[in-house]
């Protein structure tokens, strides 16, 4: 048995419309694919995901947004579910990824 191991998912591949879903990869409550609804915020993915685990570094959290090809942005989601920052809370587009990374320490 290996305890605490680390473990690397490499996605290579989509079945079915990838801009149908958004995908939550990592420290989430529960990870998976979310169906996309016009009008979608952060804090709505965040809520279906079931929060943050104890272990995410919620502020280093990074949205990919597939209609501009896979541009990268900084969300706070630590602010936006520890805080209730408003300001934090972002519009959704079809098909985008959520990566929550591990803290550090």
């Amino acid at each position: 048995y290996v305890r605490e191991p680390n473990v690397t998912v490499v996605v290579t591949g989509i079945v079915g419309d990838p801009l149908s879903v958004i995908r939550v990869i990592g420290q989430a409550g529960r990870p998976g694919s979310i169906p996309y609804r016009q009008g979608m915020t952060l804090l709505d993915v965040m809520t279906s995901a079931n929060g943050l685990t104890r272990l995410a570094a919620g502020n280093r959290a990074v949205l990919i947004r597939a209609i501009e090809d896979n541009k990268q942005y900084r969300v706070r989601l630590a602010d936006l579910l520890n805080a209730g920052d408003a300001s934090a809370n972002v519009e959704i587009a079809p098909g985008d990824s959520l990566m929550i990374p591990e803290s550090r320490f």
